[in-house]
């Protein structure tokens, strides 16, 4: 037997994905990935030349891609199927951390080949840590929550397809063990459904800026003329107040009496997850920042200028981002 069969025996795996066909090594081959996965394809063959001193088309580098990619979204395919709801058993609550956690979910727009827009699902799932920042409320400095050691999941697909994904993260950041968990998010219903699947024991919270958007929205409809202005200031500056105290009675209320039930709805639905000062002294963050941060780094890589995918390559990208922005690449290139 040659060298050349007995090593493609030994390393049958190798031989499936195809990754002793190239004329790049596996170390050139990771880092023209890594690299795909935070610039456009063109882009990246810009940096080897000016960078490495290397020529590589950018055919080249989409391939690496494509191949490596695909192996790579398979064993995250993989992991999600393994540790299911149904089939995790959670160890005693003796066993369950300290450590805060929470998540967060959002949704962008990708275009897709053939089918237009589809959204796409982002979660992240992080540690809450508290520094001294000024409270944009008191003016004071204080101890303020903050999202740290950040691990992002997304892909393109339903509520079904995500909460897997999601579930699957927050297992491996040790989230349904946390004695102290948070779900943050815009308001949107599915995510408070995958909020109930992943995380029912979390505290959930509506995410603050969101929340003086409609409170905004309100004042602006309650007060509709320039002649206005004054009235519709000092209407939002004192339910603003009351909606960071909590006191969302006051907020519903005061629309009821003037005849806005319409307006009071949201409020009335988000009640209990706006109990920001409550959230506060317990040291949870109260904006979605994070992920609507992680949001904007995904559609940077995917939303650029001209820029239509077919779904699966769009999937295998996603997967690849998401791996790069939680610093996760190098774990899931070896691991895959």
């Amino acid at each position: 037997m040659s060298a050349r069969n007995a090593e493609a025996d030994f390393f049958p795996l190798d031989r499936q994905w195809g990754l002793n066909t190239s004329v790049y090594s596996l170390e050139m081959a990771q880092q023209m990935v890594w690299l795909s996965a935070l610039l456009p394809y063109e882009q990246c063959a810009s940096v080897f030349e000016r960078i490495a001193g290397r020529l590589i088309p950018a055919s080249s580098i989409w391939r690496q891609t494509e191949r490596h990619g695909e192996r790579m979204e398979t064993y995250v395919v993989q992991q999600r199927e393994q540790v299911s709801m149904e089939q995790v058993v959670l160890p005693d609550a003796s066993h369950d951390h300290d450590q805060p956690k929470a998540i967060t979910v959002d949704g962008g727009m990708v275009n897709i080949r053939e089918e237009g827009w589809r959204e796409l699902k982002v979660g992240a799932v992080f540690d809450v840590e508290k520094r001294l920042e000024r409270n944009p409320q008191t003016g004071e400095l204080e101890p303020m929550a903050h999202g740290v050691n950040v691990h992002y999941t997304a892909l393109l697909g339903s509520r079904a397809d995500f909460t897997p994904a999601l579930w699957t993260l927050a297992l491996e950041q040790a989230l349904p063990t946390a004695r102290r968990q948070a779900v943050i998010g815009d308001g949107a219903a599915w995510i408070w459904n995958v909020a109930e699947e992943v995380s029912p024991q979390a505290l959930q919270i509506v995410d603050w800026f969101h929340a003086v958007q409609h409170l905004a929205d309100a004042a602006l409809a309650l007060y509709p003329e320039d002649s206005d202005e004054r009235k519709r200031r000092r209407w939002l500056k004192t339910y603003k107040n009351h909606l960071y105290l909590g006191s969302i009675h006051k907020i519903i209320t005061a629309l009821h009496r003037q005849g806005r039930a319409d307006l009071a709805g949201y409020f009335e639905t988000h009640q209990r997850r706006m109990q920001y000062l409550a959230f506060r002294e317990q040291g949870f963050p109260i904006g979605s920042g994070t992920v609507e941060s992680g949001v904007k780094q995904f559609k940077q890589r995917l939303t650029g200028p001209g820029m239509r995918w077919k779904a699966d390559q769009a999937n295998r990208m996603i997967t690849l981002r998401a791996a790069v922005l939680s610093d996760d690449f190098d774990t899931l290139w070896h691991a895959a």
